[in-house]
């Protein structure tokens, strides 16, 4: 898309949203979050904008979403880049996680603003790759280096890189990949 189809698509949406009252905006993706947040204000029009961990972190710390079971397993977590790098925001997914009990979160050395980016962020989605570059293999290789049995992530964009990784390195046995609702859908 053309920058001026993207300002009209834009505006369009805008538009839609203040029709029919839109005050506050909750999104799973880091990049509609980043989008939302930073760039429609250049529109004249600021919504409150929420990433669904931040939503579910509040729920958890105000007592309206109770954790019933356990998850005993040992997790790490991956920070998306438009949600980590871009806009600030480490704490809420880990809080969410350290709410559950059992569960053992083991950080990877390249976590929080020094995080390994899993490739789609960057574009490199787009482009072929050699195994030995993908940054979704190297992050699959820390997370199973600290011991981890679940790669917790928010970002479907990282889901599908770390998915095709793990065909690629025939770990679909080995680590599965999950969004950090996947996993509290398992425990509420």
């Amino acid at each position: 898309m053309r920058y001026a189809e993207t300002d009209t698509a834009a505006r369009m949406l805008q538009k839609d949203f203040i029709e029919n009252g839109v005050k506050k905006i909750l999104v799973s993706s880091p990049h509609c979050y980043h989008t939302f947040k930073n760039e429609y204000p250049e529109f004249k029009v600021k919504f409150e904008v929420v990433h669904t961990s931040q939503y579910l972190f509040e729920l958890i710390k105000e007592g309206r979403l109770q954790i019933s079971e356990e998850y005993a397993k040992k997790v790490t977590y991956h920070d998306p880049c438009y949600l980590g790098r871009h806009n600030g925001i480490y704490d809420e997914p880990r809080g969410v996680l350290k709410k559950i009990p059992g569960l053992e979160l083991n950080e990877m050395a390249e976590s929080g603003k020094d995080s390994l980016c899993c490739g789609g962020g960057g574009g490199r989605v787009w482009m072929e790759t050699s195994e030995s570059e993908r940054f979704s293999n190297l992050r699959l290789e820390q997370a199973m280096g600290v011991g981890a049995e679940v790669l917790v992530t928010s970002c479907p964009y990282c889901i599908t890189n770390f998915e095709d990784s793990m065909v690629v390195l025939n770990y679909e046995d080995v680590i599965p990949v999950k969004d950090i609702t996947e996993i509290l859908q398992e425990v509420i």
